[in-house]
C-alpha cells in the first residue's frame, strides 16, 4: 500500500502544480505536454485529470490510515 501511497501522492502534487500555473500563470501543463492549448482536452488529458482526482479522493479517505502506515511507531488498530 505503501507504493500507492507515494503514487497517490505525486499524483496530488502534479495536480496542485499544473492548478498554481493555471492561477498564476493562465498555463496548463498537462494540456502543453499532450500538445493542447490552454484549456483544451482529449482522452489523454482527461484521464490524467481523472486520475488527479482520484488520487485526491483516495489521500482524504485514507489519511489516518497512512498515518499508520508510515509512523515509525505505529498505534495498535482500535477494535
Amino acid at each position: 500500500m505503501k507504493k500507492f501511497d507515494v503514487l497517490a501522492g505525486a499524483l496530488v502534487v502534479v495536480g496542485a502544480l499544473n492548478w498554481g500555473l493555471v492561477a498564476i500563470a493562465e498555463f496548463d501543463l498537462v494540456a502543453t505536454l499532450f500538445g493542447l492549448d490552454f484549456g483544451e482536452t482529449n482522452v489523454a488529458t482527461r484521464v490524467i485529470y481523472g486520475l488527479v482526482g482520484a488520487a485526491a479522493v483516495y489521500e482524504v479517505v485514507q489519511w489516518s490510515a497512512m498515518r499508520r502506515r508510515w509512523s515509525r511507531n505505529p498505534a495498535p488498530a482500535a477494535a
